[in-house]
């Protein structure tokens, strides 16, 4: 067996447990692999093949973790529109309880409406704006 055929398997198991598990970084330390088995492709030998391989393993994942710091948090499921699609539906209020809340009827049935703490208690049309639970945190539509 050659150190490419090597090189391949590895990297394939790599790919294999990155399906399995959802690691990214898995998918990197593959990439590295092939590149291993492509400097073995190009005759260099087994010190050159793991130089290549872990520059560019570990600058792969260097690379990604950057990358992933540097990404915007995403938005809390609650209040998430991609996963929740009640956010920037419409509900009418009719009225508000002492308490700060609201019974709105929403998808047929009853829901309690809560306003965010900087909005006044005004009736009428309010967006949806997160899923609490069985409550609905609403705002006025202007």
């Amino acid at each position: 067996m050659t150190e490419a055929t090597i090189w391949w398997l590895l990297a394939g198991g790599a790919v294999v447990a990155e399906l399995l598990t959802g690691t990214f970084f898995l998918l990197m330390i593959g990439s590295a692999m092939a590149a291993g088995a492509l400097a073995a492709h190009a005759g260099f030998d087994v010190v050159v093949q793991l130089l290549v391989a872990a520059v560019i393993g570990g600058g792969a994942v260097v690379a990604w973790y950057f990358v992933k710091k540097r990404r915007k948090a995403g938005l809390p499921k609650d209040s998430n529109p991609a996963l929740n699609l009640d956010i920037g539906e419409t509900v009418m209020v009719y009225g508000w309880n002492p308490d700060g809340t609201a019974n709105v009827m929403y998808r047929g049935a009853n829901w309690t409406a809560i306003r965010r703490h900087t909005e006044s208690a005004a009736t009428g049309p309010h967006r949806i704006l997160e899923v609490d639970g069985t409550r609905l945190i609403v705002k006025k539509l202007t």
